[in-house]
Order: structure tokens, then C-alpha cells, then sequence
């Protein structure tokens, strides 16, 4: 199968369901608005949302795949720590049930990134990591220094991964199925694009997992070097 007859079934597989809730509790609410009460109308408005932002999320991981051997990147020096404490106050919005901790390495952690890109693989780990483990649970990310590399890992308390799906998850559309995957929207790309991403910067993704008790992926890349910056930002 193609990439576009991937993508042609994915996307009409995947847009069914959004679309038929979307349709459904719109024409709900138009035909019967003054007989649903208010909490009735707030609960329908909100499953409306998130179908909304289902599709959205769809969209955008479509296009991301759809571009991804022509999208340029935009390389600068950035500060991992800094970027990583801008994003974590959306998780513990989102995730109230979970307890979110960051052990920010006490070294200066710069590297040359693309920000939205590292912004956008931060967001893709942090989301799977609540997503996929119960409530009241913990997510802790930790950030080091080991020689000349950055390394970054996220960990969670989740259900986790058995050895033999490990392989499947960097799959482009490949979604592991176990009792919390099955109640969680998704469309098999996140990681994917993450590993992606990660790689394009070059860097390194992996993951260890013990099924019933977590999952941590680690992230690595290289270390700021002024002399490597210069010498790149000639020849582009």
C-alpha cells in the first residue's frame, strides 16, 4: 500500500466517527434546544469540542506526514530546560488527575533545534504519557547532561508495553491495543512523527517499558557547539 492510499484510509476511517458525533449533537441540539436543559446543552457543546479538536489533530498529523521529506527546519540555539518549563503548565491543565514533576538538570542545556519542532515533540510525549496511564499517577521528566549530549527523559506510570509491541510503535499508523488505548482517541501517528522529528535534528528516540508498571523515553541530542553552529550556518 501506497503512503497516499495509507493516508486516503486513515483519513476516512478516522473522520467517521468526529463526524457522525459532530452532526449528531449539532442536529440534537438545533431540533430540541429549548427541551435539553442547560447541563444537557454544556455536555453536548463539549463533546462537540473534542470532536473538533480530534479532527484538528488528525489534520495536522496528516499534513505533517503528508510534507515530512520536503518541510524545512529552522536550526537556532535554544534552551531545552526553559522550552520544557514553557510547556509543562498545558499538561497540568489538561491532566489535572496527574502529578507532573520535572527534574531540571542543574547544567545550562542548549542545543541547536528547531523550537517549534522540539516544542512540538515535548507536546507528543507529554500528551501520550497522560493519555496513557491512569489517574492519579505520576509523569516525571528529567533532563541531564551526559558528555558532549543532551538527554531528556519522559516517564509515566502507565499500563506500559510488551516487549513484543515495541517495535510497532514508531509505525506509521501502528496503535498498540490494550484497555486504555481502546477508550483513547488516536490515529497511530504521534509517535511516529515524533521519531521523525527527533531524527531530522540529529538526535536519537528510545524507550524502555515493563509492562503493568510504565513506560520512559528517552531523548538525546547533541550539545551545543558554537563551532559546529557557525560552520553550518555557512554552508546554508
Amino acid at each position: 500500500m501506497t503512503l497516499q492510499d495509507e493516508i486516503i484510509s486513515t483519513v476516512s476511517h478516522e473522520m467517521r466517527t468526529p463526524l457522525t458525533s459532530i452532526r449528531g449533537f449539532s442536529q440534537t441540539l438545533l431540533n430540541s434546544w429549548e427541551k435539553l436543559d442547560d447541563d444537557n446543552k454544556r455536555k453536548f457543546i463539549k463533546i462537540i469540542e473534542e470532536q473538533s479538536n480530534r479532527l484538528i489533530n488528525l489534520v495536522e498529523n496528516i499534513l505533517t506526514v503528508s510534507k515530512e521529506n520536503s518541510e524545512i527546519l529552522v536550526f537556532k540555539k535554544i534552551d531545552v530546560n526553559k522550552l520544557i518549563k514553557d510547556i509543562l503548565p498545558i499538561f497540568t491543565e489538561k491532566y489535572k488527575d496527574h502529578k507532573f514533576i520535572f527534574n531540571e538538570s542543574k547544567n545550562s542545556l542548549l542545543a541547536r533545534l528547531d523550537e517549534d519542532k522540539f516544542q512540538q515533540i515535548i507536546t507528543n510525549l507529554l500528551d501520550n504519557a497522560g493519555k496513557y496511564s491512569q489517574e492519579n499517577t505520576m509523569v516525571t521528566i528529567t533532563t541531564e547532561l551526559q558528555n558532549e549530549f543532551i538527554l531528556i527523559k519522559i516517564s509515566d506510570e502507565g499500563i506500559g508495553i510488551k516487549a513484543e509491541d515495541v517495535d510497532k510503535l514508531f509505525k506509521k499508523f501502528s496503535r498498540i491495543e490494550n484497555h486504555l488505548t481502546s477508550k483513547t482517541q488516536g490515529n497511530g501517528l504521534g509517535l511516529y512523527i515524533t521519531k521523525n522529528l527527533v531524527e531530522k535534528m540529529n538526535g536519537k528516540i528510545s524507550l524502555k517499558s515493563q509492562f503493568n508498571k510504565g513506560t520512559e523515553f528517552q531523548i538525546e541530542f547533541p550539545l551545543y557547539n558554537p563551532e559546529e553552529a557557525l560552520k553550518c550556518s555557512r554552508t546554508s
